[in-house]
């Protein structure tokens, strides 16, 4: 098979097309034959040389696929060779063939085109573990999403509007704000512009919000902990801006707030599997039902990995940047 490999870490040159052995599944596994991967953050840390995958892992990048079983491992049942498929991976995505546990297998939803449902499996067990299973977002509650109109934030708009709660983004453009607002959003910030923390103040009457999902990391701590409101949750799940901040706990212990920070790939199979199997039980449905939706910006073939790269890094694109294979 071919797939994306990585000789010397580096810009997005660094990625290459090129023949590598087929994968074999092993006891709990099946074999997928990839038709498209999505390209996320990691990815791009991958390729620089800042994050290499867990021990064990297909040292190739792409944390989840779309595609068709090609064969079963020992062990296997409930599956079935031909069956149309999206997973969650620990690696191995840009690839023609992929090794995938059982338990980071979903079926691709109703409704749902098979290239199309790699968009979905990195972002809909980020948001639904973070926003929903840790943080428990509740009805009625304000949720601030940073990074509004990215992969895991048009999910995270959509997912929280489906439950009845009021959605705040923050987002670097007004096309952006605007592709928020159609997917739901109720309070609209340009972080370009704009004050988050004072805009959503004005919004909310002073309360703040409920949940706030960062991707921002340390450059918006202080920010993030003023802008939470009484007994609110902060869920970080990304270190764009940096890794090392301050945290006024005085103002933690005045608010009854909580920060959490977590990561999807170095878990264990089985707490993966568990979300997964929330995933499939709470947001297969609304996907199949049309509420929510995969938000796909382009797809690129996967032997241009380079130039999807380069749009990700841009931060031109809106949802999610795919990679097809020959098999699409």
């Amino acid at each position: 098979m071919h797939a994306i490999t990585i000789p010397e870490p580096g810009g997005p040159e660094a990625l290459v097309w090129a023949e590598v052995p087929d994968p074999v599944p092993g006891d709990g596994e099946v074999l997928v034959e990839v038709v498209s991967s999505a390209v996320n953050r990691a990815d791009v840390l991958q390729r620089q040389g800042f994050y290499n995958p867990p021990p064990g892992a297909s040292p190739y990048p792409g944390l989840e696929c779309a595609g068709r079983i090609a064969a079963l491992g020992p062990g296997v049942t409930g599956w079935a060779v031909g069956d149309e498929v999206c997973a969650l991976l620990s690696g191995g995505g840009y690839a023609e063939k992929v090794a995938v546990p059982v338990g980071q297998l979903l079926p691709v939803p109703d409704g749902v085109d098979l290239t199309a449902a790699a968009a979905l499996p990195e972002v809909t067990a980020t948001v639904w573990s973070n926003v929903f299973m840790v943080a428990h977002l509740r009805p009625g509650e304000t949720l601030l999403v940073h990074g509004g109109s990215s992969g895991i934030g048009t999910m995270a708009i959509q997912l929280a509007k489906a439950v009845g709660a009021r959605v705040a983004v923050t987002a670097g453009s007004p096309q952006k704000l605007a592709e928020c607002a159609a997917l739901g959003a109720d309070i609209l910030i340009d972080y370009r512009e704009q004050d988050f923390v004072a805009e959503l103040e004005k919004a909310t009457d002073g309360a703040g919000a409920d949940v706030i999902l960062d991707i921002v990391g340390a450059k918006y701590l202080d920010r993030n902990v003023k802008a939470l409101a009484v007994n609110g949750r902060l869920a970080i799940i990304g270190l764009q801006g940096g890794a090392k901040g301050e945290l006024n706990l005085g103002a933690l212990l005045t608010k009854r707030a909580a920060v959490t920070a977590t990561s999807l790939r170095g878990r264990s199979l089985g707490e993966k599997a568990s979300i997964m199997a929330a995933v499939r039980e709470h947001v297969w449905p609304l996907i199949a039902d049309g509420v929510v939706r995969p938000v796909v910006d382009r797809t690129v073939p996967m032997e241009d990995a380079a130039e999807a790269h380069r749009v990700l890094e841009s931060s031109a694109h809106i949802g999610k940047v795919l990679l097809a294979t020959p098999n699409a």
